[in-house]
């Protein structure tokens, strides 16, 4: 074993103490033993202690018994400072560490995973326009390493300073400081990797973890903090103008070759007496191990006997292997004392509009096949999940399917005021015992409504039909409706007004006309009811009205305007997305609780739920890839190191099983207001600033809310300015702001043009309603390209580009600034903002770009529109044709995007709706980025001359 004591970072010293046959690792500074590394055997030639060094650590007398090996991580002091030996039990130790194999950088490795990627040989044809000559490759594209730090002097040594500055285990400075760099934002012109660049680096303090673990804080895809160094007080806050606030995707979905949620199985749940936070890698045990200090009230608590027992072998077990004590996100398997009832099984109702308009549509025909094909996709691990069909349209059809048989009977119920259910049984049908009929039925109901020609929508009776079926289990209604509700309860007028937008009194047409949905989704929370909407009017629909429902019970929107199954397209989304949500794992019956160490509070709540007490969030179904968003207060002085953050989510899972799902986020306190604006995550804000722009514009005016937004970023801008540059509140040729911040103001302006914000008359409600449901529910990952899409150049991709699919998988192009003085008229572009995709063709497209990629002749011939590529033999054609696939699966979520070709010289509102993507350029009132920016400037200087 090497000498531990030869490789230690300045300020470290170590010492092998003999009588218990392990190094102690000393702080210079301070005397203290920090570390220490157990060991069979002295290494050869250790020195013995050296006189006038510190005495050793004091031992406990009273100690609990433990694994093998295990009782050396409680000798030392009882104040809880000592860490455990290394992360998975007492095995590892410093060699292990000094690799590096455990030890990172979080956020680093999706850019060294980039980074790899450009390695990948290839070649690639530029199309070059008439009278230039042809060329191969175009300019090699390298990926910026952010964030990675230039390994200082010292080879070695250097690299193990920074892994102890990692571990918060510190060199002679201890906590490594936040730098802050100052950017001109007028001389700084956007470049579109910064999105890729993760959140600035979160620094805690030497000994804050008891684990090395790189997995023991949160990683920002699962929560994220808009300051990632809290100010410790609220003046100090309200000095940086930045609003502080966590945005939490507590269910996201794992991708292939990601690591799973680590699951505690044996029901062993320790949490603090007083606060009731749940026991996680801040934690501090004392008393020999016995008790832990809580990392938000500072209570003692004892150790719960069984915390050190492995139950599966019946043996003492392994307390630092521990998943809860060595991750951030882990899931507990709960106990009876959790359960209010037994554990619901999955039940899924479907609310099929079978009017005249739905069905020549196809959507019915679309959704039934659909559902046929995914019944396996369903989750039904433990055999319980329960569905039903219920059709609609003036009157309500209700179809028995008895289990063991392939017959189905339909019921028709007319009297749709007072609602009842035809039948008690074989209505909700366990589905594997009724798969039979199921499938028999699925099979017929498109062509058992071939004739209707019936028009008019009883929604509302058929949301009362499926709670009354549900209510007393709970789960999911997927509501499928081509009209607008015009009979029965929750009836609707068509209030689309074309002189009421652009108007201050557009707003109405945001908020919801009838108080029937609001109150019906409220009772649906209460029954664990979670309503979807799956909308396909090609006129007024109301979604503002109708995406209550998934608002308050914690479901979806989702909308295809002008559906038609004819056009191919239209049924491939339709039947993809339908069929990702039916294959989705969800968190049934569950409540969100997010608790903070002392000093901090959670003040407001965004997105889709129902807040049922002052912090509880109450979820009857939680799907995978939603974000929520919380806005937080510093209620009194912060005098911890860090503070403590944790999300916890008490649910069912679809297979039967009650747990608890537990988020750990800890983040370093400061009072210095430069470490304030060097901690702040740009992506964050803008998703906080996305939630409070929304809400806004429907308990205010559209252009109230645009307008917080903009004097929010002012006083961002203006508070840097007077306390962070020479300038101050004097007059400067400068816009500053710290670099990891220069991207916020583009952000801003991407959402001030965003469909659910933007200043325009030409914006259908329906449309703008439903841009706004996505605006506070997608997650950062998915909202960032939906208010600042990506922009690729493919005529002249870089010879990597695509060709390949390696390790990991398909190469994108280098993303573009978003204007079209990037855009050449012979060149082939990409713009796509996650919920759609444009190809743009140029004017002066080479014939042979046009056969290679269209298989037409010439640019004459092609048609712009909705259209699906043909994927032809030739190498430009099989990676235009990965790009655009990749680009549908490269995020999560169940959105597949639509692909629009649009022409140079074709319909100008299709070039324009693509062109609106290119948000640096200057739309109609809108302002360019350079605008933009120099109104920034004026305000700025306005306010400080004030």
């Amino acid at each position: 074993m090497a000498d531990p004591a030869q490789q230690l970072p300045p300020g470290w010293a170590a010492e092998w103490d003999a009588a218990n046959q392990r190094y102690v690792f000393i702080e210079t500074a301070s005397g203290r033993a920090q570390w220490e590394h157990p060991s069979a055997a002295a290494p050869a030639g250790s020195p013995p202690p050296a006189s006038g060094s510190p005495p050793p650590t004091t031992h406990h007398g009273k100690r609990r018994q433990y694994a093998a090996g295990q009782t050396q991580a409680y000798y030392g002091a009882s104040d809880g400072l000592t860490a455990p030996p290394a992360y998975g039990g007492a095995g590892a130790g410093v060699a292990q560490q000094q690799a590096g194999g455990q030890l990172f950088t979080p956020g680093l490795a999706a850019e060294n995973q980039f980074a790899s990627q450009q390695q990948q040989p290839a070649g690639a044809p530029y199309y070059a326009p008439p009278g230039e000559p042809d060329y191969i490759n175009g300019p090699q594209y390298q990926q910026p390493a952010y964030g990675n730090q230039p390994q200082g002097p010292g080879g070695q040594v250097g690299a193990l300073a920074d892994q102890f500055g990692q571990m918060g285990m510190g060199g002679a400075g201890g906590q490594k400081q936040f730098q802050i760099y100052t950017t001109n934002l007028l001389t700084t012109p956007p470049d579109p990797r910064e999105l890729s660049r993760p959140p600035p680096e979160i620094r805690l303090p030497p000994g804050a973890s008891i684990s090395p673990s790189p997995h023991a804080n949160a990683h920002f895809s699962y929560q994220r903090s808009t300051l990632n160094a809290i100010p410790t007080t609220s003046s100090l806050l309200g000095k940086s103008k930045i609003p502080l606030g966590l945005i939490i995707t507590p269910y996201r979905s794992v991708k292939e070759g990601e690591e799973p949620v680590p699951v505690v199985t044996d029901t062993v749940i320790a949490r603090c007496r007083r606060c009731r936070t749940y026991i996680n890698p801040y934690v501090q045990f004392i008393d020999g191990g016995n008790r832990w200090r809580c990392c938000m009230c500072s209570m003692s608590n004892e150790v719960p006997q069984l915390f050190d027992w492995d139950q599966a072998r019946n043996q003492p077990g392994d307390r630092w292997g521990r998943a809860e004590l060595n991750h951030s996100v882990v899931e507990f398997v709960a106990p009876t004392e959790y359960m209010v009832r037994p554990p619901q099984p999955a039940v899924y109702i479907f609310l099929v509009d079978v009017s005249h308009s739905a069905v020549q549509s196809g959507m019915v025909a679309t959704a039934a096949r659909t559902i046929l094909e995914n019944l396996d996709r369903i989750p039904n691990e433990d055999q319980r999940t329960k569905v039903a069909i219920i059709g609609f349209d003036t009157s309500l059809y209700f179809f028995s399917m008895p289990p063991g048989t392939t017959d189905s009977t339909m019921m028709v119920v007319s009297d749709i005021d007072d609602v009842f259910l035809p039948k008690p049984t074989d209505l909700l049908v366990n589905l594997s015992e009724a798969r039979a009929s199921l499938e028999s039925l699925l099979g017929r109901v498109n062509d058992m409504f071939q004739e209707n020609h019936t028009l008019g929508s009883a929604l509302g009776p058929a949301l009362q039909a499926g709670f009354k079926l549900m209510a007393p289990i709970g789960g999911k209604i997927m509501v499928l409706s081509s009209t607008l509700p015009t009979i029965g309860p929750g009836a609707l007028k068509n209030r689309e007004d074309p002189k009421v937008l652009g108007t201050s009194k557009e707003s109405g047409l945001l908020q919801s006309a009838s108080p029937f949905y609001k109150t019906f989704a409220i009772e649906c929370s209460r029954a664990q009811v979670s309503v979807d909407m799956f909308l396909f009017s090609s006129a007024y629909q109301d979604i503002a009205t109708l995406a209550c429902l998934p608002h308050y019970t914690s479901g979806q929107t989702y909308f295809y305007p002008a559906f038609n199954a004819a056009r191919s397209e239209d049924a491939v989304k339709f039947a993809h997305e339908f069929g990702e949500v039916l294959a989705m794992p969800i968190m049934l019956e569950a409540v969100m609780r997010v608790r903070a160490s002392r000093g901090l509070r959670m003040a407001s709540f965004h997105g889709n739920f129902f807040v049922r007490s002052t912090d509880l969030l109450a979820m009857p179904a939680v799907p995978q890839d939603t974000s929520y968003v919380i806005e937080m207060q510093i209620e009194e002085n912060l005098t911890t190191p860090f503070v403590v953050l944790q999300t916890a989510v008490l649910h069912t899972t679809c297979y039967g099983e009650r747990r608890i799902r537990v988020i750990t986020l800890a983040l370093p306190t400061t009072s210095n207001l430069s470490e304030v604006y060097a901690s702040a995550d740009q992506v964050a804000i803008a998703t906080l600033l996305a939630n409070k722009a929304v809400e806004r514009s429907i308990t205010h005016k559209l252009e109230d809310a645009r307008d917080a937004v903009l004097a929010k970023m002012v006083e961002i801008l203006q508070s840097y300015k007077s306390s962070m540059t020479a300038a101050g509140s004097g007059a400067s040729a400068q816009l500053a702001i710290s670099e990891n911040l220069k991207y916020l103001p583009l952000l801003v302006l991407g959402l001030l043009k965003n469909v659910g914000v933007r200043q325009s008359a030409q914006i259908p409600p329906d449309l703008r309603a439903y841009a706004q449901a996505l605006l506070t529910s997608l997650p950062s990952e998915l909202l960032m390209p939906y208010i600042h899409p990506n922009f690729y150049s493919l005529h002249d991709m870089p010879p990597e580009v695509s060709w390949h699919v390696g390790e990991h998988g398909v190469i994108m192009p280098p993303p573009l600034p978003l204007t079209s003085e990037r855009i050449v008229r012979h060149g082939l572009y990409l713009i796509e903002d996650g919920q759609t995709i444009f190809l743009y063709v140029g004017r002066d497209a080479v014939s042979q770009l046009v056969v290679d990629v269209f298989n037409l002749p010439s640019y004459e011939v092609l048609r712009g529109g909705k259209m699906t590529l043909p994927l032809l033999d030739n190498p430009f054609s099989q990676r235009v044709n990965a790009i655009i696939q990749k680009t549908r699966e490269m995020r999560r979520g169940v959105y597949y995007p639509h692909l629009y070709v649009v022409k140079e010289d074709g319909e100008p509102p299709l070039r324009l709706w693509a062109m609106s993507g290119l948000i640096q350029d200057r739309a109609d009132v809108l302002p360019s980025y350079q605008q933009f920016i120099g109104q920034l400037k004026d305000k700025v200087r306005l306010v400080l001359v004030l």
